[in-house]
């Protein structure tokens, strides 16, 4: 996959490491790069890839450079053809669905999963207009 430009959102966790497993594992996202922070515990930078396109950046809150949103801050929408699948594997782990499988009025096919941490992350077929 080459890179190219586009919309990455940045997010920080309490638990870093935990979070890069339940969106790998759990939501299907694929690891790219981790970067351990000085401690080796935490993570100075993640980026993890949507298969379809796309993706998120991750890590331990910083005490230098830009700010930081507070941990577990956030809602995330993820386009994917198959939210079905992703709806599968949350439920499978026993994830906190907090809107299961929906067909909205606009035509996307949709659901939500809250992460360990509280963010919300929404999968559905809407690519926009």
């Amino acid at each position: 996959m080459t890179n190219s430009p586009g919309t990455w959102p940045c997010l920080t966790y309490s638990d870093a490491p935990a979070a890069v497993r339940f969106l790998v594992d759990v939501l299907g996202f694929e690891e790219r790069a981790v970067h351990a922070g000085d401690d080796g515990r935490e993570i100075a930078h993640a980026e993890l890839r949507w298969p379809e396109g796309g993706g998120v950046m991750l890590g331990s809150p910083r005490t230098e450079g830009l700010p930081d949103v507070p941990p577990g801050t956030g809602l995330v929408y993820v386009q994917t053809a198959d939210p079905d699948a992703v709806h599968a594997r949350a439920v499978a782990a026993g994830a906190d669905v907090v809107q299961p499988l929906t067909q909205k009025p606009y035509g996307s096919r949709e659901c939500a999963v809250r992460d360990p941490e509280g963010v919300v992350w929404s999968f559905g077929t809407y690519a926009g207009e």
